[in-house]
C-alpha cells in the first residue's frame, strides 16, 4: 500500500533517511520507531503529502504521491496529528463531519449518507453516545477517539497518526493502540503510527519500521524483534547492565 523508493529526507543540512526502501502492506497496523530527532513526524509529514522535500519515491496503492491531487489525497490518506482541538461549543459529531469534506457537494452541505458515515464512525470507536457534546468537554483519551473518527469518516485506504497515545496513560495507551489494531483488521485499513512505546509496538503491532539513521528498517513485528535492531538502536542492553 504505501512504498517508498530510493527515499531521502532530512532539514537543512541534517540527513534522516537516505536512499531507503520499505513497503508497508495493505492491512495491519505499523508502528513507526525512532530515538527522539531521527525524523519520525518528518517521515510521517511526507507519507501524508504536507512535506514535499524529499527526494526518491513515496507511492500509495502504486501511484506517486507527488502525482495525486489533494482531493484524491484526502481520498487515499487520513492524518491525525499530536494537535487536539479544543473548540469551545463545537460537537464531537461536528469534528468527525470534518473528515467528510472530500464527498461533500461543492458547498461543503452534507447528505443524509454522510451524517450516516459520521455517527457509524463514532460507534465503532466508542463514542456514539458523546456526538452532541462539545470537543472541549473530553478528556484527552476521548479526544483522540474522536480524531481517529474523523479520520475513519475520510474513507480512506490509509490512516496516518502522529504520537497518538502521548498525553495518555498507560492503560489509555494500550487500550487506544488495541482500538487502531482491531479497525485496521474490521475496516482492512493500513495503520501506520509513530511511538515511543516500545512494549506497545511489540505486543500489539502486525509490523515495525525503525529508524536508525540514515537508515529504515521494516519488518514484520517477530522479524524486528528478533534482529536486535530495536535492543541497538535504543542501547536497552546497556540499560539493563
Amino acid at each position: 500500500m504505501i512504498e517508498l523508493s530510493d527515499f531521502s529526507i532530512g532539514y537543512g543540512s541534517k540527513r534522516l533517511l537516505t536512499n531507503v526502501g520499505a513497503m508497508i502492506p495493505a492491512s495491519g497496523m505499523t508502528a513507526l520507531l525512532g530515538r527522539n530527532g531521527s525524523g519520525k513526524s518528518t517521515l510521517l509529514r511526507a507519507i501524508a503529502g504536507l512535506n514535499a522535500d524529499y527526494s526518491g519515491e513515496i507511492k500509495i496503492a502504486g501511484v506517486d504521491l507527488r502525482k495525486i491531487t489533494p482531493h484524491d489525497r484526502a481520498k487515499k490518506i487520513a492524518f491525525v496529528s499530536t494537535h487536539r482541538p479544543r473548540i469551545s461549543n463545537m460537537k464531537c459529531c461536528d469534528v468527525v463531519a470534518i473528515g467528510r469534506a472530500p464527498y461533500t457537494n461543492w458547498m461543503g452541505r452534507m447528505q443524509p449518507q454522510d451524517e450516516q458515515v459520521v455517527y457509524a464512525v463514532l460507534e465503532a470507536v466508542g463514542m456514539g453516545s458523546f456526538a452532541d457534546v462539545s470537543i472541549d468537554k473530553m478528556s484527552d483519551g476521548e479526544c483522540q477517539r474522536v480524531m481517529i473518527a474523523r479520520a475513519l469518516a475520510q474513507e480512506t485506504p490509509v490512516i496516518l497518526l502522529d504520537e497518538p497515545t502521548s498525553f495518555l496513560d498507560i492503560p489509555n495507551r494500550y487500550e487506544l493502540c488495541r482500538l487502531l489494531h482491531n479497525l485496521a483488521e474490521k475496516h482492512n485499513k493500513c495503520v501506520l503510527f509513530s511511538t515511543h512505546e516500545l512494549d506497545i509496538a511489540k505486543s500489539i503491532c502486525d509490523n515495525i519500521m525503525l529508524i536508525d539513521t540514515p537508515l529504515l528498517h521494516n519488518m514484520p513485528t517477530n522479524a524486528m524483534i528478533a534482529s536486535g535492531h530495536i535492543d541497538r538502536v535504543f542501547n536497552i542492553s546497556d540499560v539493563k547492565r
